[in-house]
């Protein structure tokens, strides 16, 4: 074979440029590979950290559901422990009330409700709320002086605010 054949064999033969091409595109393919790897990995972890968000953050609803459906109920009750409290004012002598008025405490308490501290304490617009004051030299300024009607919480959250009398 001549010289020129050779040449035009090598250029009709595609057997010759064969192993050079597929070295490029096997390089290029693995390096194709490895980035949609490294896209799926990303995705990956973003839906994971995605998916942990969702949980905490149903998992906060969840409880700041139940809490409020928890006060709702709490708030119904204390109207009943309210006129339980007026009946056994009015009638001290009656055993079957103070009875019924401390089983209701001991269960209020049970599920987490206190009761407002007020005898002496300090005025506290976020747990009482002011609907009468006295001038008093001997009580010192922002003192509550009488409770008019209990105040109680659940947990962190104020169900129901103490209504006071405040002195000076």
């Amino acid at each position: 074979m001549s010289e020129t054949d050779k040449l035009q064999h090598e250029q009709n033969n595609p057997e010759n440029d064969a192993p050079v091409e597929t070295e490029c595109n096997m390089a290029g393919q693995e390096q194709s590979d490895e980035n949609e790897l490294l896209q799926l990995n990303d995705k990956f972890l973003r839906i994971c950290a995605e998916y942990d968000n969702f949980k905490k953050r149903t998992q906060k609803e969840k409880a700041e559901i139940y809490a409020d459906a928890t006060a709702d109920v709490i708030k119904a009750v204390l109207t009943v422990l309210d006129t339980i409290d007026r009946a056994a004012e009015m009638d001290g002598c009656n055993e079957g009330i103070r009875l019924i008025q401390k089983q209701l405490d001991t269960v209020l308490k049970g599920i987490g409700v206190e009761r407002i501290k007020t005898d002496g304490e300090q005025f506290d617009p976020r747990l009482h709320d002011a609907v009468m004051h006295i001038q008093d030299e001997s009580i010192g300024s922002n003192t509550i002086v009488e409770e008019l009607a209990a105040g109680y919480k659940y947990k962190d959250k104020i169900i129901r605010h103490s209504i006071v009398k405040v002195a000076n």
